[in-house]
């Protein structure tokens, strides 16, 4: 039966860079194992135009960290938007807030990227790497034991993988699996479009507060004047959006943004996902751990999700750096701890992003008013906007 130091359960972004990050500080890269569907060839290479993104809107938004992380493992796409201000408004109350680069000394503020596009370029990178990778169409992990006492060496965790047997000392879930504990449902569907502007605006984002949900627009590295968007709003009125002849779809976005773009003309599919907060403890045994969207799923205002995420990846392979040397350890007591370091980054973000599209939503003028008294002081105070600006640029470190 195969044994390995560290299992790894999901090769979306999350998985693929804590991979890597392991990697690059282990002795036997081959003892990690990274189990789930990776790309057979880099696509990533590709021209944007020729790979013809605009038919998918699927885009990440990374922040600045994100995307210093990704460079420094080899692994950021070739093709890229970079996202340099970022416009923040409610739709008819006064109050905005600008969030600039320069007034927070870095060169932007993030970037998009396609989601295809990121983890090509992440799966080029574990193939070099000495990773072990494992295609799983089916994981599911035993019942995990103690061990005897400190210093001791820790029982395997019995892996089940596509029917066959594996062990494992530890297991970390990155997978599609959603936590257990907090869940909450926005009455809320996004509408992913891509968008081609008459009068686009290099390098600046917009999220635009509704009473139905946050309208965004970012940069998209297909083009200067194209854009992916992410709509939100009740499921029925999103069904209704999806399904509208593009000319009445695309008088209804420009309604609910303003003119700041200019006309807006759909260049591919529509497409909607229900949005839903789940949140539940990182530290799922003795031995198991959860990072990524299996540790916290949320809202996708700001594009905190993979961000998030990515902190996890970073932080786990930093508390697992001394471990990785001596592997017959115990590592409990690090996994604890990486937990407790971690959770309060974890449910500051959350917390702003299960506030902000709520709070904007509840159609009362008083709360609307408010809000946009909020905005205004945010954009006039910067003792008020820069901390929750450095916080959505590299998330809250411990």
């Amino acid at each position: 039966m195969p044994m390995y130091d560290i299992a790894i359960s999901g090769a979306g972004p999350v998985g693929s860079a804590l991979a890597l990050l392991l990697a690059s500080r282990a002795p036997q890269p081959e003892r990690i194992i990274l189990l789930g569907k990776v790309a057979s060839d880099d696509t990533a290479a590709s021209s944007p135009h020729e790979a013809e993104p605009v038919a998918d809107p699927r885009t990440l938004a990374l922040n600045h960290g994100s995307r210093t992380l990704l460079e420094q493992l080899q692994a950021w796409p070739r093709h890229s938007a970079d996202i340099t201000n970022v416009h923040v408004s409610q739709r008819g109350r006064l109050g905005r807030t600008l969030i600039r680069h320069d007034e927070l000394g870095v060169p932007r503020l993030g970037s998009v990227a396609g989601y295809d596009a990121v983890l090509a370029s992440l799966h080029a990178a574990l193939r070099r790497s000495g990773v072990t990778l494992a295609e799983a169409a089916q994981t599911s992990a035993g019942q995990q034991h103690q061990a005897a006492g400190a210093g001791t060496s820790p029982e395997p965790i019995d892996i089940v993988l596509n029917g066959e047997a594996l062990k494992s000392t530890l297991l970390v879930r990155s997978d599609g699996v959603r936590p257990k504990g907090i869940e909450r449902h926005y009455g809320q569907h996004a509408l992913l479009v891509t968008v081609r502007v008459s009068r686009p605006r290099s390098g600046w984002a917009y999220e635009r507060f509704t009473r139905s949900g946050p309208l965004a627009f970012l940069p998209h590295p297909a083009g200067p004047d194209i854009y992916g968007v992410v709509w939100c709003n009740p499921p029925h009125e999103t069904q209704q959006l999806q399904s509208l002849p593009a000319e009445q779809f695309e008088q209804q976005l420009h309604e609910a943004f303003g003119d700041r773009l200019g006309t807006m003309s759909c260049q591919g599919e529509r497409h909607v996902f229900p949005l839903s907060l789940h949140a539940g403890p990182s530290l799922l045994g003795p031995r198991s751990i959860a990072i990524g969207n299996a540790a916290q799923t949320l809202h996708p205002v700001a594009g905190q999700g993979l961000n998030l995420g990515l902190r996890d990846a970073a932080q786990l392979a930093l508390a697992l750096t001394p471990w990785l040397a001596q592997p017959s350890t115990d590592p409990t007591d690090l996994l604890a701890d990486f937990a407790r370091r971690r959770r309060p980054d974890r449910w500051l973000t959350a917390g702003v992003t299960d506030f902000l599209p709520r709070v904007f939503a509840t159609g009362n003028p008083l709360v609307e008013h408010a809000g946009g008294l909020a905005l205004l002081g945010l954009d006039l105070l910067p003792v008020l906007r820069l901390p929750l600006a450095r916080h959505l640029l590299q998330g809250l470190r411990s």
